[in-house]
């Protein structure tokens, strides 16, 4: 317990992702089912960048339902081992990467890899795809030279109609999530 802190007060999301992180480290790792009907799970499940800076993490939105099924499938082909998750509802994503803007990661995700290189959209998955291994077969596909620009007109098309492919979480009933022009 921190001192001066009371008994009753609850764990902060810092201290919540310190302790995911700790328990997500070991190698045998839970795996997230990846259904549709998971993607409202608590995002506590997914392993957090908190106390391991030198991780990929993919930045993504933690209120959209087809995006949270989407990444717990990454998260179990990846065996909660090389990747780390942040909603970008999420104000650490902010305080650690203050050169996201909430807008911009509205209209894709961003992984950025243990380099510091970002890559968004379609980029973010072909990078996935050298990552985990389940995605290999797709890389050499995604790395046709001059396919990217098609590639990511294809993920907007899913980006902007993901929330009718999966639905929200309940805090976006207030319009929080609302896509940009939309």
């Amino acid at each position: 317990m921190k001192p001066g802190a009371s008994e009753q007060s609850p764990p902060t999301d810092l201290e919540r992702s310190d302790a995911d992180a700790r328990s997500q480290s070991t190698p045998s790792a839970p795996t997230a089912p990846a259904s549709a009907s998971d993607a409202r799970a608590p995002l506590e499940s997914f392993p957090s960048p908190a106390g391991r800076p030198d991780e990929t993490v993919l930045v993504f939105d933690g209120q959209c339902g087809f995006c949270r099924a989407n990444m717990r499938r990454v998260l179990r082909w990846d065996g909660g081992r090389r990747i780390r998750f942040l909603s970008l509802h999420d104000p650490v994503v902010y305080e650690r990467y203050p050169d996201l803007r909430f807008e911009d990661l509205m209209e894709q995700m961003v992984l950025i890899d243990r380099h510091g290189r970002r890559f968004a959209g379609a980029a973010a998955f072909r990078a996935l795809s050298r990552i985990v291994p389940r995605l290999w077969p797709l890389a050499p596909l995604l790395h046709i030279p001059g396919s990217l620009p098609v590639w990511q007109w294809m993920y907007r098309q899913v980006a902007i109609r993901r929330y009718r492919l999966g639905g929200t979480a309940p805090a976006c009933d207030d319009g929080a999530c609302r896509l940009p022009g939309r």
